[in-house]
């Protein structure tokens, strides 16, 4: 018996607000299950709509950064912050958009090991010091950045995505998310063909 995906009251999907209830459809119809993000985060379903949006208008919009290296940030941070489900969760995003099966298992440990460009070790630098020492970023921090060919709206989204993954984590550990067990294999073995 696995254990609950939540210490918190996880609500059946018939006892949903619609919206809230055809948001997780249309992942569930786009990914084959529903994360336990959105069945845990139901619990409230005015903080589901506020995270969702949020997300959603960070991580969905046309940026500087391409989705894998928002996905970096989202991976790099959560091992910071010790976050089991994100890593997990956005790890196997991570492999999917880089097609890079040791990716985020590199970064969630040590970013500068990792197999990436220069330019995203100076993106996941920046991510890393608004995670662990926000007060202590200054002008040097944007300039390293600048360096790199990003914008200052870059930069915007680095912190904005780490700022808001640093509530997701706390969450995460808080309720004891249970990552789904999709994610383990998620783009580490090729896609079972229906």
């Amino acid at each position: 018996m696995k254990p609950p995906i939540s210490r918190f009251p996880v609500p059946a999907l018939d006892s949903l607000p619609d919206d809230v209830r055809r948001k997780m459809l249309e992942v569930q119809e786009k990914a084959g299950f529903i994360p336990n993000v959105f069945l845990t985060l139901a619990h409230r379903p005015d903080e589901f709509r506020a995270f969702v949006a949020y997300h959603d208008a960070l991580l969905l919009r046309e940026s500087g950064l391409s989705k894998g290296e928002k996905e970096m940030i989202i991976v790099a941070t959560s091992g910071a912050n010790r976050c089991l489900y994100c890593v997990v969760a956005h790890g196997a995003i991570l492999r999917v958009y880089e097609k890079q099966p040791l990716l985020a298992d590199q970064i969630a440990v040590n970013y500068l090991k990792a197999d990436i460009t220069p330019r995203q070790k100076a993106m996941l630098a920046f991510a890393m010091k608004v995670c662990t020492d926000s007060a202590a970023v200054g002008e040097a921090d944007f300039a390293a950045l600048r360096e790199h060919g990003f914008s200052e709206e870059d930069a915007w989204d680095i912190a904005a995505i780490t700022a808001l993954f640093g509530l997701s984590n706390r969450m995460a550990n808080v309720t004891s998310m249970r990552p789904n067990d999709e994610f383990y294999l998620m783009g580490r073995v090729p896609k079972a063909k229906t």
